[in-house]
């Protein structure tokens, strides 16, 4: 297969300025020593502050890259997630039926792990999130509104669905 020539733009957002410039740079340094991938030519561009914010800048790198293979494209595409690509070359790509089911795979297997770490951080905040309503439940409460009413609670429940949820009011027993 001919070598895959694409064009890559990259964003970055943050502050200050000189940081962002500079971590954006080296991204696209390490970039040209990933394996099956040629930096061709780079361009970055000078951080703009960011409108209506404080002290927040953007800025971006437009860069020309040749890959050895499919995979190495798209393995780039997943581990650095430019905001844009434009495949220049080949026009046409002729994938046998083998060669599909590799990406395939690498693509599932790439997704089942990307799931499987969300799953654990979605796990690790609601086990820490319990913990911290067990120590310090205070931090739970709900203020009350400056009326001393408390705050009206939305729900998407039917008025009917709420009233069959509210406890039974029932004589209380003497004692």
């Amino acid at each position: 297969m001919d070598k895959i020539k694409a064009d890559l733009v990259f964003e970055i957002l943050g502050r200050p300025a000189e940081h962002i410039k500079t971590a954006l740079s080296s991204m696209v340094d390490k970039l040209g020593t990933e394996r099956g991938v040629k930096v061709n030519d780079k361009k970055i561009h000078e951080p703009t502050e960011v409108k209506e914010s404080k002290d927040l800048y953007t800025t971006f790198a437009e860069v020309s890259v040749e890959f050895d293979a499919i995979e190495n494209l798209l393995g780039i595409l997943f581990v650095y997630m430019p905001a844009h690509i434009e495949i220049i070359s080949p026009a046409n790509f002729e994938l046998t039926n083998l060669h599909l089911n590799e990406l395939s795979n690498t693509l599932l297997s790439r997704l089942h792990n990307y799931d499987a770490i969300t799953k654990k951080f979605v796990y690790e905040r609601d086990f820490l999130l319990n913990k911290l309503k067990e120590v310090a439940p205070q931090l739970f409460k709900k203020p009350e509104s400056p009326s001393g009413k408390k705050p009206e609670v939305k729900t998407d429940l039917k008025e009917e669905e709420v009233k069959d949820k509210q406890p039974k009011k029932g004589k209380k027993s003497k004692k």
